[in-house]
């Protein structure tokens, strides 16, 4: 019985790393009953690799992403708009329209910066100050994760 189980296991830990490379996810984690699956891509940063632990045993091959330098990104962090939620990032309104800011554009507090959906519903992110928008630190589509940072306003 103890020999299934871990067969059944090593099968199920591989159709997670599949779907975590398929959906493009950081990670995902499972638990039942006494078992607890997490499964995580290792993340590549420009020039220096930081590797997310992996709880499960399987090997997950992950693809390359690109991500500003460190340096960057402390100081990006105290004016970036962070994520509310877990979703999708859209950066226009619709497929094919014009996208609700670029970077170098003027915005004022309150101004509808993305769309992030979640569970099927459009979310509007909106600007928390007035400024210059100095980067977008997502892509249009992209999955974006609780609390990360999106956009960044001086």
């Amino acid at each position: 019985m103890t020999k299934e189980k871990n067969k059944l296991d090593a099968d199920f830990i591989r159709q997670l790393a599949e779907l975590v490379q398929s959906k493009d996810l950081t990670e995902i984690e499972i638990e039942q009953d006494d078992l607890r699956i997490r499964v995580a891509r290792e993340m590549i940063i420009q020039q220096s690799t930081v590797a997310a632990p992996a709880v499960a045993a399987a090997p997950v091959s992950a693809a390359p992403a690109a991500a500003a330098p460190v340096a960057e990104v402390v100081d990006r962090d105290a004016n970036a708009v962070r994520s509310p939620m877990v979703g999708t990032a859209y950066m226009s309104p619709e497929p094919g329209a014009a996208p609700f800011i670029s970077v170098g554009d003027q915005v004022r507090e309150g101004q509808t910066l993305m769309i992030v959906e979640a569970m099927k519903t459009m979310n509007h992110i909106p600007s928390t100050k007035s400024g210059k928008v100095t980067a977008i630190l997502v892509e249009d589509s992209q999955p974006v994760e609780y609390d990360e940072p999106l956009v960044v306003i001086e």
